[in-house]
């Protein structure tokens, strides 16, 4: 068959799959409907793994791309029963004051920087604010957050090591506690304890930030580690250290480094494992994928019901457009139609219900992963990846369901189609 033939088939086979969706508007609706919703969840489940993906790799890459964190325990998706004696690190002792500093006098460490979060009120004059949010950290934090302070200043080594009661509070905490006036040398309380705040925080936007309550948009503050564990008596069992290699000096080098002196300092035999854990921003991003790839699985599921709602009543309206049309596949036949030609026709007729679906719930799809970028730190943005898969899916859908009406109409006898009335 001629390419041009081809071409005309194809459009003849659109025209009369329009005509149907006119002629059979609810069969259609539903038909277009189960096929949209099917590629809306689709489209929508990638925009945001896909823009969720890329606001982590930012947050993780602030911390450096060779910075590792020094934990406890290690980080999983599943938790731990107190009965489980597979999940053995959940005895494992913490991270200690003199483990840190002997972390950080190592010669291949650039810094190692402390960090524990917590909640507690926090008072100025007649406003309070229960259960904000505050990171205490080393004087070092800013080596691995991509915020900046103004107006004002992050506090000094010897300000962290003295515990001396200073604050840095965010924008959001700055705006509630104190309105327009001005923060700086203001004395707050947290949790009863007087502090006085020396600069505001600007945090940088992101999903990783926002999910753990540190986005622009949450009021927080951080302190000097030393200062909140003692004055507001935190229990930093689970603290954590950011170490940031040397320049120059392999990430694995630094790890083992710090692998060496934990085990020597804790007296840790060549046999036994390690009861801390350290873990890379790989790992990290590891165990997103593995999250995420879990939650979009469940959301093909779903879109795996719309399609076959979808491909349903393209049965039904097949079948009905065979019927309806039997008389004029008749004289088709008679007029030297072979059964390739009729049976290409219905597939194309049925691929165009389909991928009209699917064009409708691209559409949305893009409409909701605009309106989720504007109104939050997550960049959702519909890969072309996914526009493929929901294009090809949807016609692949057609044909997989339409295959049954049109072989019904290739099969047709021309004598009798043409008795048909």
């Amino acid at each position: 068959m001629r390419l041009a033939d081809r071409v005309f088939l194809v459009a003849e086979g659109v025209r009369i799959a329009l005509e149907a969706i006119r002629g059979n508007k609810v069969r259609a609706f539903l038909t277009i409907s189960g096929i949209a919703i099917g590629v809306l969840v689709v489209v929508v489940m990638a925009a945001a793994t896909h823009g969720i993906e890329a606001s982590f790799q930012s947050d993780v890459d602030a911390f450096g791309a060779t910075t590792f964190q020094v934990r406890r325990r290690d980080i999983r998706l599943s938790g731990c029963s107190p009965t489980d004696d597979t999940c053995t690190d959940r005895r494992n002792p913490a991270i200690t004051l003199s483990e840190r500093e002997a972390i950080r006098r190592l010669p291949t460490v650039a810094s190692a920087t402390d960090q524990w979060s917590g909640s507690a009120t926090f008072r100025y004059r007649d406003r309070t604010l229960p259960g904000v949010g505050y990171d205490a950290s080393s004087a070092t934090w800013m080596e691995v957050d991509r915020g900046d302070i103004s107006p004002g200043r992050n506090f000094t080594a010897q300000e962290a090591n003295t515990a001396a009661r200073v604050a840095i509070v965010n924008d959001s905490l700055a705006s509630q506690l104190f309105g327009d006036s001005d923060p700086l040398g203001k004395a707050i309380t947290i949790d009863g304890v007087l502090f006085e705040v020396i600069g505001v925080y600007h945090a940088t936007a992101g999903f990783l930030k926002s999910l753990d309550g540190r986005g622009p948009d949450r009021p927080r503050a951080i302190l000097p580690y030393l200062t909140a564990k003692q004055s507001l008596q935190f229990f930093d069992r689970n603290a954590i250290v950011l170490v940031k290699p040397r320049e120059g000096v392999p990430q694995s080098e630094v790890m083992d480094d710090v692998t060496a002196l934990l085990r020597s300092v804790r007296g840790l035999r060549p046999g036994q494992v390690n009861n801390f854990a350290l873990i890379t921003n790989d790992r990290l991003l590891e165990t997103f994928d593995k999250l995420f790839g879990a939650i979009f699985l469940v959301g093909l599921g779903l879109s795996a019901v719309g399609l076959l709602v979808g491909g349903v009543g393209v049965v039904a309206i097949m079948m009905i457009s065979v019927t309806e049309r039997t008389r004029e596949i008749g004289v088709r036949k008679a007029l030297g139609a072979t059964k390739g030609l009729i049976l290409w026709q219905f597939l194309v007729e049925a691929a165009t219900l389909t991928t009209i679906g699917a064009s409708i719930g691209l559409a949305l799809g893009w409409g909701i992963a605009a309106g989720v970028r504007a109104a939050t730190p997550v960049p959702a943005a519909v890969p072309g990846t996914a526009v493929a898969a929901a294009l090809i899916g949807s016609a692949l859908t057609g044909i997989l369901f339409g295959i049954l009406p049109a072989s019904r109409a290739a099969r047709l006898d021309p004598v009798e189609a043409l008795r048909y009335e």
